[in-house]
């Protein structure tokens, strides 16, 4: 059996891609951070050396981009350093790596979808270590660089628990209106990455779902979906500093995806739909209570 290496299990993208993988049969390997420390170079080696994966799916990244800017180096040791130890334990052992990157590698003007061959300029401290991390993966011959954007998922927290726990709260939310994207559910793209590992169709990808929505679209459309009592305030990113600065374009041309022989993903609303009732049916005691957001 496959012993496939899943990094940051414990967050939304890693808990979703290992639930896949299990259920299709491959053996996961989901290590702590006490037994893989990321930001620490030689505890990444010493657990390859020691388990040995087939293949290494790296979800796994410092994802706090405002408190990049103030620690990059902490940010850098995980996005970069890791990743290269990951890197270069692969390139030696010749086993496929896949890596999760993000919109954030491109500088967001413009109002184009970006494409996998497009310039990457990123504008804060997390764009740039993710950036350099790619680097360290497109080294590999067998490599998937897979970048995402507005990632939302069961395992963890996310615009839309926020935007859920506000409605609660509150009667009126101010959110984002002027930064363009999409959705990307991790269910949704969980088994694309499972089967892009099992094939050889090596390379730059651009993954979310369908269509292109606003902070402000998103949140309308959930307070709909729970059927919320909340007036939703769009407002311009200026109206909203933060310390790290937000790509307003963060569009993506996914026709890498089709062009490769896989499925597009559905269509952000539908996503939504699914995610949040998956929540409720659950257990709805599940949304996290925000302190701010948007």
């Amino acid at each position: 059996m496959s012993k496939i290496l899943v990094t940051g299990c414990s967050g939304q993208m890693g808990h979703d891609v290992s639930v896949d993988l299990i259920e299709h049969g491959y053996g996961v390997l989901s290590p702590s951070h006490v037994e893989m420390d990321l930001s620490d170079f030689n505890s990444v080696k010493q657990y390859l050396d020691r388990n040995k994966p087939s293949h290494v799916i790296h979800c796994a990244a410092w994802t706090k981009v405002d408190l990049a800017e103030d620690d990059p180096d902490a940010c850098r040791a995980v996005n970069v350093t890791g990743t290269r130890a990951l890197a270069e334990w692969c390139h030696k052992n010749d086993v496929k790596v896949l890596y999760i990157s993000t919109d954030y590698v491109f500088p967001g003007t413009g109002d184009k979808p970006w494409t996998v061959d497009d310039q990457t300029d990123p504008i804060n401290v997390y764009g740039m270590s993710k950036r350099d991390g790619e680097e360290f993966v497109r080294k590999l011959e067998k490599h998937f660089i897979v970048r995402v954007s507005w990632v939302f998922g069961i395992n963890g927290n996310n615009f839309v628990n926020t935007m859920i726990a506000l409605s609660k709260k509150y009667d009126k939310v101010r959110v984002v209106a002027d930064q363009y994207g999409s959705l990307t559910y991790t269910a949704d793209l969980a088994p694309m990455l499972r089967q892009m590992m099992e094939s050889d169709c090596y390379g730059t990808y651009h993954a979310c779902n369908s269509g292109i929505c606003t902070w402000y679209d998103i949140a309308c459309e959930i307070f709909r979906l729970i059927g919320a009592d909340v007036e939703c305030i769009a407002i311009p990113s200026s109206e909203y500093p933060m310390r790290a600065k937000r790509p307003l374009n963060s569009r993506l041309d996914t026709s890498s995806i089709t062009k490769n022989g896989f499925d597009p993903l559905p269509d952000w609303k539908d996503a939504l739909e699914r995610y949040i009732k998956s929540i409720y049916d659950e257990d709805e005691t599940r949304v996290p209570v925000a302190s701010t957001y948007l």
